[in-house]
């Protein structure tokens, strides 16, 4: 597996399967949700919306993921997760894990050869950045299952933590 960690607009990769940082109820919001819904025109709500109303009643569990067409995006797919509230009295980071592991699991099924994933939770779940780096980088490494993964990052200090806990893992390829 290679991955790929660049600065940029996660509406624009040209990737099979770009990753969406959800929340539950799967309608859009805001951050990337509401980027990517935003960019990628009304199917994918159409389609997130006939989700709640046949498979997933209650919308999508923290650490799950499902996906949906990719509207106007250049993706084929886009692949929802919820990921975690950050807590200082709990130790979520194996929702966090999930998140990422079951997105690549999702994306592998699809047939999908490259996946673009943002920083889950690190934007208003309020994840410290470093750590959420550092679970993603070390959870697509461990999962695998496609063989590009590209993070996609919004900020300058998000692409330095993301650089960091590749260099820290022993594999850094930038895009």
């Amino acid at each position: 597996m290679q991955i790929e960690i660049v600065r940029g607009d996660i509406t624009r990769q040209e990737v099979d399967a770009i990753v969406n940082a959800a929340n539950s109820s799967l309608l859009g919001g805001g951050g990337v949700d509401g980027a990517i819904h935003r960019a990628g025109g009304p199917e994918i709500l159409e389609e997130c919306r006939r989700l709640r109303a046949t498979t997933l009643p209650d919308g999508l569990p923290t650490g799950h993921a499902v996906a949906t067409g990719a509207g106007r995006l250049p993706a084929r797919w886009v692949i929802h997760t919820v990921g975690p509230v950050w807590s200082r009295r709990e130790d979520r980071t194996p929702l966090l894990e999930s998140a990422y592991r079951e997105s690549l699991r999702v994306a592998a099924e699809l047939g999908a050869e490259s996946v673009a994933f943002p920083a889950v939770s690190a934007g208003v779940y309020g994840w410290p950045m470093d750590d959420a780096a550092r679970v993603a980088v070390r959870t697509a490494q461990a999962t695998g299952g496609v063989p590009l993964v590209r993070f996609v990052l919004f900020s300058d200090d998000a692409l330095a933590a993301f650089e960091h806990a590749a260099a820290g893992s022993g594999q850094r390829d930038e895009g």
